[in-house]
């Protein structure tokens, strides 16, 4: 089970997403546990992730987060699949990123 992690400015914008995501990787049979949180809480949640997701708007944390999380694979959510909340569209990222197709 992949465990997928994202992060956002307080770790509630991202609740609407993750709610999708997770309805996504179910229709596809993808076995994966996703949670929210804070930016502020990826040294601490982080580390357990096989995927590190931040949210558009923090995208200026990339290189900050990646600096805390060395090894760890850490993207930026595409914006417009955030703003849409197109949860299918990043489970098919998240999986090709991990070579899980």
């Amino acid at each position: 089970m992949r465990k997928i992690r994202l992060f956002c400015a307080a770790g509630m914008s991202t609740s609407l997403l993750v709610t999708k995501m997770k309805k996504a990787a179910e229709e596809i049979g993808y076995e994966c546990d996703i949670v929210a949180y804070s930016v502020a809480e990826v040294t601490e949640k982080g580390p357990e992730a096989d995927i590190v997701l931040l949210g558009p708007q923090v995208r200026y944390e990339l290189k900050n987060v990646q600096e805390k999380l060395p090894g760890q694979t850490v993207e930026v959510i595409d914006m417009m699949d955030y703003g849409m909340a197109n949860g299918m569209n990043v489970i098919k990222h998240v999986k090709e990123v991990l070579g899980d197709e």
